[in-house]
């Protein structure tokens, strides 16, 4: 069947929450009419209410001219009942995320819609074959997945199930990119690309705090400062709601047949128990309002550096940062008897976190050892975060004092396997790896997904690429060693690139 989406198209939205209230908006503003409907009484109009208030704000900002506010406005209309969208080209539900609610409304649409009207659904997680399952024309749905706020993020993904027609993916996609888009085939697993793959990231964040290796604002502040991150894994949390966030968890962990690596953890669960949603109720991670101060993060007071500071002749990923003290008036001195990628205080190692602690790396090399977290890029980041094996404790305010001549504030860990960055970068990847592995999704596809869903700073199959599949392979090894956890196993082709030392962009 051949399916002809432009924007001569009348658009239904079903659901008139923040999402459909978007997607209504996006779709007016790419020149289509559009049918709103929501069961709820009063809830289309509210959302009309809404979108004139941000058009007006368009308007203010000298974004939008009045005359084109008042044209997308127009192209709007309420629906009173699922009747009145009879003539819609495509329908877009964007209600409640539960299956049967979803299936019901599609049988409600299949039955008013014509045979060639597409039926697109906006969930984040559900399998779109279930969602199409028993409806007598199940080729035209299809995954269409917005991301909040769906007038502004740039990404969707396109997500086929088993009968949907392989005609209708192009056209999503074109109409994708009339709506300004940028479309990605996604898979029809658990999670799609974003939501799957975006776990690790809330998932290390809460074990990373359970196991105290720092506070909740010093991490975030490291993932932002040093691992370049829109926002560390707790204001994101509390940004999203955490009683959002653990409902995706949850479907995710449910569809993988409860696999542990998905398992909710214990801290959002009571968090979400006692009411702490995050910004929407006034407190999360953080308490939110108008005369709350902002979180105050400790940094390592500098000390006695010592003055030099030995560098072995390879410095591998250091070496950026070798340069930039170099640059920044540190006296440098070659130590040749020192391991590629590892500097020295005097008899005190520092080398970069390899997923092992810095008690195990010490008592292995019979020396004392500070361990560096990773940084995005080490020729400007602002801040690292840095733990200690016990006898290396003492070295942590020499350290800070020679990253203070660069600029470079430290935070003190707690000697936690992987540490922060490292850890959280080497499972996203990780993760990324398994869905190439088990669905064919393109890692270009993966990437731009992750960047444009979740604003990283790059995607994490890229970031692999960065830092090498061996060393991913190898800190995943040593985290799976310390903890006996399976949740660590390694993605089989980011085994099969260590072995082979290849990359996962060609």
């Amino acid at each position: 069947m051949g399916y002809s989406l432009n924007s001569q198209t009348v658009v239904a939205v079903i659901g008139a929450g923040s999402m459909g209230a978007g997607i209504a908006q996006l779709a007016a503003q790419s020149g289509h009419v559009v049918r709103l409907y929501d069961a709820q009484s009063g809830a289309a109009e509210n959302a009309l209410k809404r979108i004139a208030a941000d058009l007006d704000g368009a308007v203010k900002r000298g974004k939008l001219d009045e005359r084109a506010r008042d044209v997308v406005l127009a192209h709007i209309r309420v629906a009173e009942n699922v009747e009145a969208l009879a003539g819609c080209g495509i329908a877009i539900e964007a209600i409640v995320e539960r299956l049967e609610v979803k299936q019901s409304l599609l049988r409600q649409l299949e039955a008013v819609l014509a045979a060639d009207a597409v039926l697109a659904t906006n969930t984040s997680s559900i399998s779109i074959t279930a969602v199409a399952q028993g409806l007598d024309h199940p080729g035209r749905v299809i995954g269409w997945h917005f991301f909040n706020p769906a007038t502004r993020m740039k990404l969707v993904e396109v997500i086929p199930g088993i009968a949907t027609d392989p005609a209708l993916v192009p056209a999503m996609h074109a109409l994708s990119k009339a709506w300004g888009k940028t479309s990605v085939d996604a898979p029809n697993a658990p999670g799609f690309i974003v939501n799957r793959v975006a776990r690790p990231y809330y998932a290390e964040g809460l074990r990373l705090l359970a196991e105290r290796i720092a506070s909740a604002p010093a991490i975030d502040r490291l993932m932002r400062e040093a691992g370049g991150f829109a926002m560390g894994p707790f204001e994101l949390m509390d940004l999203i709601g955490l009683d959002v966030n653990l409902s995706v968890t949850e479907s995710v962990f449910q569809a993988t047949a409860f696999d542990v690596r998905y398992a909710p953890h214990v801290i959002q669960q009571e968090l979400v128990r006692s009411g702490r949603w995050g910004r929407k109720s006034g407190r999360g991670f953080y308490a939110y309002g108008k005369d709350v101060a902002a979180p105050i993060v400790d940094t390592v007071a500098a000390g006695d550096s010592g003055g030099t500071l030995g560098v072995a002749a390879d410095a591998g990923l250091l070496a950026p940062l070798v340069q930039r003290l170099q640059a920044a008036g540190v006296h440098l001195t070659t130590r040749p008897e020192l391991r590629a990628e590892t500097l020295a205080i005097g008899d005190t190692r520092i080398a970069l976190t390899d997923g092992r602690t810095a008690a195990e790396r010490s008592a292995a090399d019979g020396a004392p050892l500070l361990l560096l977290d990773l940084a995005r890029d080490f020729s400007i980041t602002t801040t690292l975060g840095a733990a200690a094996s016990p006898a290396a404790a003492a070295q942590l305010p020499a350290l800070a004092a020679l990253l203070q001549a660069a600029n470079i504030a430290l935070i003190a860990l707690d000697d936690v396997a992987g540490l922060a960055l490292m850890r959280s970068v080497c499972c996203l990847a990780n993760e990324a790896a398994d869905v190439m592995t088990w669905t064919g999704t393109q890692a270009a596809d993966i990437d731009i997904a992750m960047v444009l869903g979740t604003a990283y700073p790059m995607g994490p199959l890229a970031w692999a690429d960065a830092l090498g599949a061996s060393r991913v392979a190898a800190v995943l090894a040593n985290l799976q060693a310390h903890y006996g956890d399976v949740r660590y196993r390694r993605a089989p082709l980011l085994s099969r690139l260590h072995h082979t030392g290849g990359r996962f962009h060609d």
